[in-house]
């Protein structure tokens, strides 16, 4: 199988689909790899790597997507990404579909094979989202803790106090892989932190963290009722597959205190709350009653080093067995399947898209 390898074109996006040492296990076992010149090169990779590992380069992304038969990448493709896709393609990279008809509709006409990071499922797991969501829900709150800084328009406070000052108040919105790591992060800074969820055994975990850390159930005038103290609101609900429910309203939002901070890691896929709309590095920041948001669509994109190491190190079982000619017998891959012959094919995406 040839595999290809392009640059990222998302704003500001510095991650690779995988790293040398990734592309060095698919070259081991017979496969050719190409990749774009460059494309590591945000993530600390430089060309002489990848041929080290022995892949080759190839100078452009006509080149890339005109030899490769499977496209390994990070984000959704965009612009003329889309139009050098044919349907002889399997594509593996986060897709999001739920929040973007349009990319799934392009990709419905193109006719291609499109597996999706985010709904490939192992033992009622999510391997491949977990790193990225990790990384973000540590970010979400880092992030948070700066935007708290009075020159950033924020209530001038030190998340964690100190003696004869108050801690400050993080509220977060579910508790799965993105939602425990801000819980773990603003914990450790010595934060008072609230976390919201469904599940028992999650909330039990979270309140394991530490004695800072109070977990309630899920029920919206609880949410309500802990946003008129929060400092910092974290959106961390997922649905694979589906949009996003809005659990924060824009009424709800107004009980904030003017300088406090929301991160809504879930605007990938539509966003938890009312107020949410998806934002770039490039212009990352805006102002909603009087309360700054951050809701980048590829947050962990800002740390290319660390998640396009954690990214191949989930990805690459998954692109050696979709680089067999029976990779539609691995139950994992077929459920990540999104689109295929111009269908949506995972139930999620179809009930969502239609």
């Amino acid at each position: 199988m040839r595999v290809g390898i392009p640059t990222e074109v998302k704003t500001r996006e510095g991650r690779v689909g995988l790293v040398p040492a990734a592309c060095a296990e698919l070259v081991r076992h017979g496969h050719d790899v190409v990749i774009q010149q460059g494309a590591g090169s945000k993530s600390g990779y430089g060309d002489a790597d990848y041929l080290a590992a022995g892949a080759r380069i190839l100078p452009d992304a006509d080149a890339i997507y005109g030899e490769a038969e499977l496209i390994v990448k990070v984000k959704e493709p965009v612009g003329e990404e889309i139009s050098r896709l044919r349907p002889e393609h399997r594509l593996f990279c986060f897709l999001h579909l739920a929040a973007n008809r349009e990319l799934g509709e392009r990709l419905r006409a193109i006719g291609l094979t499109a597996i999706a990071f985010e709904t490939v499922r192992v033992g009622g797991t999510l391997p491949l989202l977990a790193p990225m969501s990790e990384i973000a829900g540590h970010l979400a709150v880092q992030v948070g803790t700066h935007l708290l800084h009075q020159p950033q328009g924020g209530k001038g406070m030190l998340l964690g106090g100190l003696a004869a000052a108050s801690r400050g108040h993080v509220v977060v919105l579910g508790a799965g892989v993105a939602g425990g790591a801000a819980v773990h992060t603003a914990a450790a800074l010595g934060a008072r932190v609230t976390v919201f969820d469904v599940h028992r055994e999650r909330m039990t975990a979270m309140r394991a963290i530490g004695n800072n850390v109070t977990t309630l159930y899920a029920y919206q005038q609880a949410i309500g009722d802990s946003l008129p103290s929060a400092d910092i609101l974290v959106g961390a609900v997922l649905v694979p597959g589906r949009r996003t429910p809005h659990l924060v309203t824009r009424g709800m939002l107004r009980a904030m205190v003017p300088g406090s901070v929301a991160v809504d890691i879930s605007v990938d896929q539509g966003g938890c709350m009312e107020t949410t709309r998806p934002t770039t590095y490039d212009d990352p920041f805006y102002m909603e009653e009087g309360v700054t948001h951050f809701c980048v669509t590829n947050m962990p994109g800002a740390v290319p080093r660390t998640s396009s190491q954690a990214l191949s190190a989930s990805l690459i079982p998954h692109v050696l067995r979709l680089a067999e000619p029976d990779w539609a017998d691995d139950p994992a891959l077929t459920e990540g399947i999104n689109v295929r012959d111009g269908e949506y094919v995972n139930p999620a995406v179809r009930a969502e898209l239609g």
